[in-house]
């Protein structure tokens, strides 16, 4: 099979990174001012967000394993159904109003879904790297995330003009548009496997962690680093209005997150070069430690929208980093679950853990409680980050 040309490629991926990050920012972006005008409380918020993630956590290893025992299935027909699923899935969600146990199930659902389709899209452009394309993931990526602030911004007004449910309607649009756009995104040749890798077939997850100690220690410095960061994204509409914004404030924050990764994805090709996978690793999860910090010692709404942009350096960063180092760390044969592992650690666990620990700190002791134990949380997987890196050290030197 031969492969297409890089420009079609390189187009259709960045598409694909637009219509996905727009659609999650009409979600993800909006879901905690979503549940607390349906009446929930911050806590509740909290619960259904980890509820969504722990979803992931589950299905990601379990799909990601599915794919790299089945290569012939193109890696776009499954994150098509998990779409298509997702879309029916919204639609319950808006035409009803269902109790706390309903919701649960509704985000639960959607996390198997939509979460999945990360490391998914993730993937799809990591096969035609490994087939020798350039695919420019980190522009696609990067340009992604300023869709996702754009919409952000967009969304917000919509919000303030016809109510924040009507945002779940612009997130099915946008999903029809996403599975189109998968459709049409060329399908990767199936690698030719090595005698080495042909007799090595997939691992478990646990053989994964097992077999190098630097990648499991950089793992949990990603958990904390991102148990630290995510809280931030979920509940900022709760950090807004405690510095006195409403919900077009809320817009205009999201807005200035998500522009800020866009340079982040222009200059990750340089430092990449200058300091490998593991010093970018390092690097994003030392600003996710900071972001929280900084948030916590911004005295007004000004300050709030100041600080913003050093998500370029935190997760930003981490994006296009995790992909490669998951990419270079693990196995042939275990690359798709290698990115879902990366995932589950990440917005899986990480976003798990800080939403549900975020939602019941906001409630006890209000927001600043909330970015403090965020801030010590990041500081400890800032530690974790280096010990990865020396112990990689360590283990090149025995080798």
């Amino acid at each position: 099979m031969s492969l297409p040309s890089l420009r079609r490629v390189n187009f259709l991926y960045t598409l694909v990174q637009l219509l996905y990050w727009a659609a999650f920012a009409a979600f993800a972006g909006y879901q905690t001012a979503l549940l607390l005008d349906r009446g929930f409380s911050s806590g509740d918020a909290g619960t259904f967000a980890a509820i969504r993630c722990l979803a992931g956590i589950i299905a990601q290893p379990l799909l990601g394993g599915w794919a790299d025992r089945h290569p012939q299935v193109p890696l776009k027909h499954i994150l098509r159904v998990c779409l298509a699923v997702s879309l029916a899935v919204n639609g319950v969600f808006y035409c009803t109003r269902p109790g706390f146990f309903g919701t649960a199930v509704i985000f639960l659902a959607l996390g198997v879904l939509e979460l999945n389709a990360y490391p998914l899209l993730d993937s799809m452009a990591v096969q035609f790297i490994n087939a020798g394309l350039n695919v420019n993931y980190s522009l696609g990526r990067g340009l992604g995330s300023f869709s996702y602030a754009v919409a952000c911004v967009c969304l917000g007004r919509q919000s303030t003009a016809l109510g924040v449910q009507t945002v779940l309607l612009t997130h099915m649009a946008l999903l029809v548009l996403l599975m189109a756009a998968v459709t049409l995104y060329p399908t990767a040749p199936q690698a030719v496997p090595s005698a080495k890798e042909a007799a090595e077939p997939p691992h478990s997850v646990w053989h994964i962690l097992k077999s190098s100690r630097s990648f499991t220690l950089m793992l949990l410095a990603v958990f904390l680093g991102m148990t630290a960061v995510m809280p931030i994204v979920s509940f900022m509409v709760n950090i807004v209005a405690s510095r006195g914004g409403n919900e077009t404030h809320l817009g205009i924050a999201l807005f200035l997150m998500g522009a800020s990764e866009l340079p982040a994805a222009l200059l990750f090709p340089h430092l990449w070069r200058r300091l490998g996978s593991r010093g970018m690793m390092v690097l994003s999860v030392f600003f996710m430690a900071v972001k929280p910090l900084l948030f916590l010692l911004a005295p007004s709404l000004g300050c709030v929208l100041l600080v913003q942009p050093i998500q370029m350096l935190g997760y930003g960063l981490f994006t296009p980093a995790s992909v490669y180092y998951a990419n270079e760390n693990v196995s042939p044969a275990d690359r798709v679950r290698g990115q879902a592992v990366m995932m589950m650690a990440s917005n899986g666990l990480g976003g798990m853990t800080g939403n549900l620990i975020a939602g019941y700190a906001i409630d006890f002791g209000g927001v600043n409680l909330m970015l403090a134990l965020c801030a010590a949380i990041g500081a400890a997987g800032v530690a974790l980050a280096r010990l990865s890196v020396r112990t990689a050290g360590r283990q090149s030197k025995d080798n």
